[in-house]
């Protein structure tokens, strides 16, 4: 399956301060284990667009974009929460991370593209309709998707989430839409404490307790997730990669390891091809061990490539 990598090095300029985990070097060890692996030399690259602000606004309420974008024209650096940190550089990395998952849509929906992996950062998947946390300001694959249906026609799109933290902006978003089925693991109790208690009809959320290893996790997604994605047949699949659940990240509790990464990538391959003609979008979240992350990028991306 061709493989396109979307990214920009606007998407380097986002700076949230010394020894903050969510920092440009995140990119670099990524594209370094790429061109080590020699996936850099069979891939396609392109350049990420800035989301516009119409494509922002299919998922975010207007005021909260008004204030972001006051903020991002200040020359101040402003906190948002402890975490959450925003600046004109930031909006620029900001934009061009929401609007990767845009190209990464037309490209698979158009057959230029089996799969394409969005390279960006900063993450999107705690941000929700009108608030920014988690290290998130838009919600990347929300624009995504939300672009997806209106623009190119289909009706049902997967949305699977596999960072260690729960995907509350995705859910906040899509919660309760027939259109949308979003599927997500992670660890519990911990950071943003939500999904436990989830009532929507389109989430399938697993919790797991810190400790869990791989061959639980895959037991538990295969279980829950699977069953619900193929009653859903999808026409799009769209990842939520976050890679911070491995053993060596710091960040997290639980114990997976790259080709842990390989095999969840491969279950949700097998949905996408039995359902979606194999189209997959994947985007970038989570994973601040660097070299764990390098590796784990490389054999998601392996995986989708088959």
């Amino acid at each position: 399956m061709s493989l396109a990598i979307i990214s920009h090095p606007d998407c380097r300029l986002h700076d949230a301060g010394p020894d903050h985990p969510e920092c440009a070097d995140r990119l670099d060890a990524i594209q370094n284990q790429l061109i080590s692996s020699g996936l850099d030399y069979v891939v396609r690259h392109y350049d990420a667009p800035e989301a516009g602000r119409a494509d922002l606004e299919r998922v975010h309420d207007p005021a909260y974009l008004d204030r972001l974008f006051a903020l991002g024209a200040s020359d101040e650096v402003h906190h948002i929460d402890d975490e959450t940190v925003i600046s004109s550089a930031t909006l620029k990395a900001a934009l061009r991370a929401a609007g990767a998952p845009l190209l990464a849509v037309d490209l698979v929906m158009d057959g230029r593209a089996g799969a394409a992996f969005c390279l960006a950062r900063p993450p999107g998947h705690h941000a929700e309709a009108d608030r920014a946390m988690g290290f998130c300001l838009f919600n990347n694959i929300a624009v995504g998707a939300a672009y997806a249906l209106e623009k190119h026609n289909i009706g049902r799109i997967a949305i699977i989430d596999f960072d260690v933290h729960h995907g509350n902006g995705t859910e906040h978003i899509f919660a309760g839409r027939p259109d949308i089925l979003f599927c997500s693991a992670f660890q519990h109790p911990f950071y943003p404490y939500s999904g436990d208690h989830t009532e929507a009809a389109n989430v399938v959320n697993v919790p797991l307790a810190a400790g869990t290893k791989g061959a639980d996790y895959l037991a538990a997604v295969e279980a829950r997730w699977r069953p619900a994605l193929d009653n859903f047949a999808p026409e799009l699949v769209m990842i939520s990669a976050g890679f911070d659940a491995h053993v060596e990240d710091e960040m997290s509790g639980l114990f997976l390891r790259e080709a842990d990464y390989g095999e969840i990538t491969l279950l949700v391959r097998e949905v996408a091809d039995r359902h979606a003609a194999g189209r997959i979008v994947s985007v970038l979240e989570g994973g601040y061990a660097l070299s764990a992350l390098g590796r784990s990028v490389v054999a998601h991306l392996k995986a989708l490539m088959g």
